[in-house]
């Protein structure tokens, strides 16, 4: 199925979307995955210091001569406090016992015998994890102790409960994992705008187009059906050859204008034509257009008073023309001759006709595409208003008292 270029621009919009979020998302996770990870490691950590801090602090206060010597330990605030301790022979020469009189979290007396007798056995400290007796993960450090002769005699083995470090490494991740997804979703509206905002022009330029082709087409309509016409009776009837040839001429002049108003009003709002600002006389300028178009019967007076702009006289002649033909053409009243007034003072050129006028209610739409004061296409008069604000200038229209429509269009007035 063939897609019209409308949706291939939107189906790169969201292409674009998802590879923008998509991008951002692996390196969200993976930086959320490193912090979780340091989270981890710091908990583990803190941990096993609190104990290296307790087997330290024991280990300095158990004495030992011929006998061990708990009196020291016996006395210390370390046993009112967590993580708790036990002493043990763990295999060496034997002694009673000592455990901390606070219970942090229960363990059973052969699990911390087992790793007394390793650390004593191997003189070397032992970390690791083990079970409660209520099932609890606790983290565990034994570290022998050793008399004047460097032989282990005891170990004291202190334990943690890791449950409050879970606890708070749980929420961490649940902060980072919601945050994550906030930002997936934030980054995600942030690359639907972008890609949004990358494919404006290219959307901008395909709407132009389809405008162009549809003004082309609503323009072309008309003159096109007359001018084929004109060319069937021409062929049906040789004898009125003479009289359709200056009717086709005029029509296809018509055409030529009005392709030529298309193709000006497509560079215009392409941002294409580049305006060639230089100063104008303006009442000269506006003399030689009413002197070069064709007045068809019509009555047409200019009044002009010299006046200094600064403009781009292609442009200008362009809609000063587009408003004359305007007049010509619609600013008549039925079975009569056009009556057109052409005024320019004060960087102003003011067209009046004698024709029906144009409604007020409508007056701003008249300067949009396929409006009409009365049957055009409107396209003329929008380009007017174009060119009027391209030199920040306005185009004004409303009805005269006795009749007829007056346009305005103003140019600022050149300082030199």
């Amino acid at each position: 199925m063939n897609r019209s270029s409308a949706d291939r621009l939107r189906r790169l919009r969201w292409a674009l979307t998802a590879l923008f979020t998509a991008v951002n998302a692996i390196g969200l996770v993976a930086f959320a995955w490193f912090m979780i990870s340091e989270d981890a490691d710091k908990g583990t950590e803190r941990i096993d210091a609190e104990l290296l801090r307790v087997t330290s602090s024991v280990s300095r206060l158990v004495g030992y001569d011929a006998a061990i010597d708990l009196s020291l330990v016996n006395t210390d605030v370390l046993n009112e406090q967590c993580p708790q301790f036990a002493i043990l022979p763990g295999g060496a020469a034997g002694f009673q016992a000592h455990l901390s009189r606070r219970t942090c979290v229960p363990v059973d007396a052969g699990v911390l015998d087992g790793l007394a007798t390793e650390a004593v056995r191997g003189g070397t400290v032992v970390t690791g994890y083990q079970r409660g007796t209520g099932g609890e993960l606790v983290q565990v450090r034994a570290e022998p102790l050793l008399s004047r002769t460097g032989k282990p005699f005891a170990a004291v083995v202190a334990v943690e409960d890791t449950a409050a470090a879970s606890a708070e490494h749980t929420r961490f991740v649940l902060l980072v994992v919601g945050g994550c997804a906030l930002l997936v979703t934030a980054l995600g509206f942030a690359g639907h705008v972008l890609s949004g905002r990358s494919i404006r022009p290219a959307a901008s330029a395909l709407q132009q187009q389809e405008v162009l082709l549809a003004e082309t087409a609503h323009d072309l309509r008309t003159p096109v059906a007359a001018l084929r016409a004109l060319a069937e009776t021409a062929m049906l009837d040789p004898a009125q050859r003479t009289d359709l040839l200056p009717r086709t001429v005029r029509l296809a002049a018509r055409m030529g204008g009005i392709i030529d108003d298309l193709l000006v009003r497509a560079r215009l709002a392409a941002g294409v034509e580049q305006l060639s600002i230089q100063p104008v006389w303006l009442d000269q300028l506006v003399a030689g257009v009413v002197e070069d178009t064709e007045p068809d019967g019509a009555q047409v007076t200019v009044t002009t008073a010299p006046t200094k702009v600064n403009a781009d006289p292609a442009l200008v002649q362009r809609a000063v023309g587009n408003l004359l033909n305007n007049a010509l053409r619609y600013g008549r009243q039925p079975g009569a001759p056009a009556i057109v007034h052409v005024m320019v003072a004060g960087g102003t050129v003011t067209v009046a006709d004698h024709g029906p006028g144009i409604d007020t209610t409508v007056t701003e739409d008249a300067f949009d595409r396929f409006a009409s004061t009365g049957g055009s296409s409107g396209l003329g008069l929008s380009i007017v208003r174009w060119v009027a604000e391209a030199h920040g200038g306005t185009l004004s229209v409303y009805n005269a008292d006795e009749g007829g429509a007056i346009f305005e269009l103003r140019f600022p007035v050149s300082a030199v």
